[in-house]
């Protein structure tokens, strides 16, 4: 089981280490990092910092990248976890391949008239698995507990 782990952290860290130069950047600006479950966790202790405020601004609240998860501030982090968790495990299926499969699924969907961000089949995926998710790369979503 642990060189199944080693193998997935393996796999994904060229993503993961594109993730901690930007979250490093980040961390430059005010940010602060934290190890949640394995993954590195960068955000800004509120929204009144302007580095979050120009965050927030984005159409999206946070961005995955390998094993480090980018958000405005520890509050997204948060409110985000269950859905970034499931990127994370898309990052360990398809490691640097993630890099171009995700935008060319959001050009796919473009060029079928389709919304690019909100019917990205990686988008969708997650939003279907989020609370779900377990380890690596979950083709269906499983059954949930309780």
């Amino acid at each position: 089981m642990k060189a199944r782990v080693a193998f997935r952290y393996l796999w994904a860290a060229p993503c993961t280490v594109v993730g901690a130069v930007i979250g490093a950047c980040l961390c430059g600006l005010g940010a602060s990092a934290r190890r949640v479950d394995g993954v590195i966790e960068v955000a800004f202790a509120d929204q009144r910092h302007p580095c979050a405020r120009a965050l927030l601004a984005l159409p999206f609240a946070g961005i995955t990248v390998g094993h480090v998860v980018l958000a405005p501030t520890h509050a997204c982090q948060a409110a985000l976890r269950q859905h970034e968790r499931v990127h994370v495990a898309q990052y360990e299926c398809w490691g640097l391949l993630f890099f171009l499969l995700y935008p060319a699924s959001s050009l796919l969907q473009l060029l079928r008239g389709r919304r690019p961000y909100l019917d990205n089949h990686f988008e969708v995926q997650a939003r279907a698995l989020e609370g779900r998710i377990e380890s690596s790369c979950l083709p269906h979503p499983s059954p949930r507990a309780g």
